[in-house]
């Protein structure tokens, strides 16, 4: 259940800081209202997944997959293109994420 909760909270991440961006530095009210609402999921979400998962476990899972999904949103939906550098950062992340949870005990499946 604890992944189920993970999963609810990058996508609430990944929403909020879309809407954050299409707000305008909060001056379309209606998007800014989405980015509280998706950040306040969120942490929420984020904040049960912390009962039952090392921390450093659950925010590395949480933010590495928010980076990647937002990136590719930057792309895709802001027309932000990534250079060289940019990309293999993200990919190394994503990597980082991988290793922990293919490789660490500390991972709860």
């Amino acid at each position: 259940m604890p992944w189920i909760w993970l999963t609810v909270a990058i996508v609430g991440e990944v929403i909020a800081t879309s809407a954050l961006k299409a707000s305008q530095v909060f001056t379309r009210w209606e998007w800014s209202l989405v980015s509280m609402a998706g950040y306040a999921v969120a942490f929420y979400c984020l904040a049960i997944v912390l009962k039952t998962m090392p921390v450093g476990i659950a925010y590395a899972i949480w933010a590495g997959a928010g980076v990647t999904m937002v990136a590719l949103i930057g792309i895709f939906v802001f027309g932000q293109p990534l250079d060289f550098a940019a990309i293999l950062g993200i990919g190394l992340i994503v990597a980082g994420v991988i290793v922990l949870n293919a490789f660490s005990s500390s991972v709860q499946h």
